[in-house]
């Protein structure tokens, strides 16, 4: 090999390596630069497997903090389990808790009209805060409890230790929250509250195989009617549809 030769084929190997080790360098820069200040550090731990998955939890999830009966929950119990989802971050417009710049037009409102919105649903929060089994005082408790960490005086209606709440207002309560959106208007084939006529071929073997049926779900009304709570407040519920039908 001629010494010209030979330098060309140095050079073409001192390219070829040059772009072995340089591609990768270069890659690693640009992704290190677009990172910068993004708050991603590339050379720390801050990618662990633990990382990923609170980067992955989903908004709105849910925070199981305790485990009192229905309708002995505390405000605070509830934010915590419930409200939290927006109201610790500001999700859609929900007023952040303890900022009082956003609360105070609302607590001027008053207490009841507060209640009322969260109860039934107010723009884009869903009656109760989208948990069907709350009790009325279990939600007024929690907008106590976030109205008074912004400057209010609210007062928690009071949770009476040991009872249970009344399994008629919980049927009812349950209903209104969530039956009503078939069993209101009779879509897609729910009797009507109160039509006997409907109701009546639905009881002819009794209340109780009825409301087995309903545990179960029928045609295209879900499993309890898509309520999430024990069987035993869902047949309340069912037991308050039925005495409209007599």
């Amino acid at each position: 090999m001629s010494g010209s030769n030979a330098s060309a084929a140095k050079s073409v190997v001192g390219l070829i390596l040059t772009a072995i080790v340089g591609i990768p360098v270069f890659i690693y820069l640009v992704v290190k630069l677009f990172t910068s200040g993004s708050g991603i550090d590339l050379g720390s731990n801050t990618m662990t497997g633990e990382a990923v998955a609170a980067r992955l939890q989903p908004i709105g999830s849910v925070k199981i903090v305790d485990s009192a009966p229905p309708g002995q929950r505390s405000g605070k119990s509830v934010y915590e389990a419930i409200c939290f989802s927006c109201h610790a971050t500001g999700l859609a417009g929900a007023p952040k808790l303890g900022d009082a710049a956003t609360w105070t037009a609302r607590i001027g409102k008053g207490f009841e009209t507060l209640a009322k919105h969260a109860i039934e649903g107010f723009n884009a929060m869903p009656a109760r805060g989208g948990a069907p089994d709350l009790t009325d005082d279990e939600v007024k408790r929690a907008v106590a409890f976030m109205g008074n960490a912004a400057g209010a005086k609210f007062t928690e209606p009071p949770v009476a230790a040991g009872a249970a709440a009344d399994p008629a207002t919980k049927g009812k309560e349950i209903y209104a929250s969530l039956c009503i959106n078939c069993h209101g208007t009779g879509v897609a084939g729910a009797p009507k509250l109160g039509d006997k006529a409907a109701w009546g071929p639905r009881l002819k073997d009794g209340a109780d195989s009825a409301i087995a049926i309903g545990i179960k779900g029928l045609n295209a009304m879900p499993p309890k009617g898509g309520y999430t709570g024990s069987d035993d407040e869902f047949k309340a519920a069912a037991l308050y549809m039925i005495s409209q039908a007599k």
